[in-house]
Order: C-alpha cells, then structure tokens, then sequence
C-alpha cells in the first residue's frame, strides 16, 4: 500500500522539479527581453507556476488521469527573438491575453484548430529552430565572458547527456546557481530570501503585439506544446480531454496575462514521466504523479521573486548559458522535422533563416515573416497539380 502512494508521488516531485529548473530561466529572458522588469518577471513566472500547478490538479483529478499542464518554454524562447520590436511590457501583456484567446476559442471552435494544423509542420517547425537559434548560441558567447563561470556548467550539462540525460538541465541549472549565490557572497552582496509579490499590468492590445507576438505565440504554443502533448498521452494510452484542457489554459492564460503570464499549455517533454510505467504499474494510479507535480509546482511559485533577483544579478552569460543548453534538444529535433522530408526542405530553410535573422518590419517580428517566406517559397515551388508532376511523360515529348 505504501508502495501506492510513494512512488507516483516521488515522480510527480521529480517531475515538477525537472520541468521548473530546466526552463524557467527561458521563462525571465523571454519576459524581460518584451519589457518586464525584475519584480514583473519574478510576477509571471510565480503566477505561471501557480496556473499551471492549479490546472494540473483539477484535470488530474476530475479526470484520474496523468494530464500535466506547464509553460510554454517555445513561446518564451519566441519571446526572446521579440526584442527587438520593442512594443512595450503593457503591449506584451495585452498580446498575452490574445493568445489565451485564441486558446480558448480553439477549444470551442475546432475550425480554428483544423486551420493551425494546415500549416505544414516543418514550416512551423523550422520557425520554431530559428527562434531558438539565437538562445542556444548563448553557451558558446558566454565562454568569451565569463569563461570560469560558463565552462563548468558545460562540462557539468554534457557529462550528464551521457549518464542521465534528464538531471542534466537541472543539475546545470543547479550549479550555475551555486556559482552566482558564490559570486555574490564573494563581493559581499550576498543573498537574500524575497517575499513573491504579484505585479499587475493594465494590458493594451496593439495591431504589431498582436501580429508579432500573439499569433507566433499561438501558432507555437500550439503546434510545439498542445499537439504534442496530446500524441505524448495518446502513446501512453490516454485520452486528453481537448476542448476542457483549452478552454483551461486559454482562461487561465487570460486570467494571469496582467500578472506576466505568457502562455500555459499541456506539457509536451515532461508529460512522458507521469504517464509512464516508471509512475505507477497501474496505469489507473498514475494521476497521483500528476497531481503531486501540481502540488510541487505550487509549493515552487514563492520561490520566484528570489530566483529573479539572483539571475538579475548574476555575472554576464552564466544564466543564458543554463537557457541555452537547455534548449539545444528541442532545437536538434525542430531541425530534423523541419528538414526530413526533401520537398519541403527549401521552404523550411528559407522559414529557418528569417526567423534566426531577427529582422522587424513594419513593426512585425520575424516568427511571423519566417511563416510567409516558408509559404512563399513552398507556393512557388510546389507544383499546381502534384499528380501532373509525378505523370511519365509520353509521346514525342517524352524525354529520353
């Protein structure tokens, strides 16, 4: 009996633990890089860890399922190619509330689902790759920085690749933090345990928040967190209950836009570890993973503010190092989708480019321009008629 209960629940603690630590600094760089300052970014992401805490309870609950809810670490990732657009943190917020819109109306209308998933996965896919470019050059940048710093986290992440692949983020995540808590004490600043302090933003919806950041948002929340999450339990033996989870975290995303939240979704990566085996033997179990994860994520949002301020003060490159080694999976996988099938393999460089150049137009980030140059050139280059095309030719114009 005991058995029962400790094993889902250690999986679930790991499990939240995982997914905080490797991610959470993508979290702050894409909320500062639209805007947000220390106590706003601190705001979002202990707001994020409460909604998606929350919302993975209720579902695992109401439904005895393994469902976990988290951020969306692509959209922060988009967040941080956004900076350059400098809309303002009011406009950022306000492209938040429309992504959870969109959210929420994808789970009521299923027209608008269908279309997301019309466009070509590589295209969304290479999009998504040089997005992610920028954050996973990071470690290599940072060594010319602070070389004693960064170095150790490399050697530290890598060596885990081969003997544990899942501590490898967080223990990175945990060193670096060991080094910057170091740093501090050394120069006598020290380190001081911070209150979590919600900070409100009256939103303002803009055409250019809009375009640049809420639909890219959308479209990658969608295409890299949503669906895959759902293929994720649907290979574990689960039905995800689609239009509840979207209505939830469309909501919810609405609710916490003011506070700094971004986007929550269902967990794509971390989604595996409550569902599988290695939770529970009894597949019928296996929500006690999941609610515990929610649970730890609750127990982890105090912790915000205080995390904030430590990367806020931290020597140059030593964090960005931990978000882009974190990331460098996500854009291995994003580049072999993209450029798997032959004929889609132009359009997806030409999409991958776009977006891994940062340029702004007319107010419009380059997640959105990087989509219609993969249409583009995946327009003109396509045939009209695919069936014409693959026809042998016959008669006296047939080629020889």
């Amino acid at each position: 009996m005991e058995r029962s209960w400790t094993q889902p629940v250690g999986v679930g603690v790991v499990t939240a633990l995982v997914g905080f630590t490797s991610s959470f600094a993508v979290v702050l760089a894409g909320l500062q890089a639209v805007g947000a300052d220390t106590a706003q970014a601190a705001s979002g992401l202990a707001v994020l860890c409460v909604l998606q805490g929350a919302g993975t309870i209720w579902l695992s609950r109401r439904h005895r399922t393994p469902l976990t809810l988290a951020w969306s670490t692509p959209g922060a990732a988009l967040l941080v190619a956004a900076a350059g657009l400098q809309i303002g943190w009011s406009a950022a917020v306000g492209a938040f509330v429309v992504t959870g819109a969109l959210l929420a109306i994808t789970g009521l209308w299923p027209w608008l689902g269908r279309t997301v998933a019309r466009i070509p996965a590589p295209l969304a896919q290479a999009m998504l790759a040089g997005v992610l470019l920028t954050l996973c050059l990071q470690p290599i940048t940072a060594l010319t920085v602070s070389p004693l710093l960064v170095a150790p986290v490399i050697v530290v992440w890598l060596g885990l690749q081969r003997l544990a692949p899942r501590w490898s983020t967080p223990a990175a995540f945990l060193l670096a933090l060991a080094l910057i808590v170091g740093d501090a004490v050394l120069s006598g600043q020290g380190v001081t345990l911070l209150a979590p302090v919600v900070s409100l933003t009256v939103p303002t919806v803009t055409w250019t928040a809009v375009v640049g950041i809420a639909i890219p948002l959308y479209v990658v929340t969608m295409a890299s967190q949503n669906v895959p999450g759902v293929a994720v339990m649907s290979a574990a033996g689960y039905a995800v209950p689609w239009r509840e989870s979207l209505l939830l975290t469309g909501l919810g995303t609405m609710a916490g836009a003011g506070a700094g939240a971004h986007a929550v979704n269902l967990a794509a990566i971390t989604a595996a570890l409550p569902a599988s085996a290695e939770a529970h033997p009894d597949p019928r179990r296996r929500w006690i993973a999941s609610t515990t994860a929610g649970v730890t994520y609750l127990l982890l949002a105090p912790l915000a503010a205080t995390l904030t301020a430590l990367v806020a003060g931290a020597p140059p490159g030593v964090i960005e190092s931990v978000a882009g080694l974190a990331l460098l999976g996500t854009l291995a996988a994003c580049l072999a989708a993209a450029t798997a099938d032959p004929g889609e393999r132009l359009p997806a460089v030409a999409a991958f480019l776009v977006a891994a150049s940062g340029v702004s137009a007319l107010g419009i980030g380059a997640a959105f321009w990087a989509l219609l140059a993969g249409l583009a050139v995946r327009t003109v280059l396509r045939p009209r008629d695919p069936r014409a095309a693959e026809k042998p030719r016959s008669g006296r114009h047939a080629r020889v």
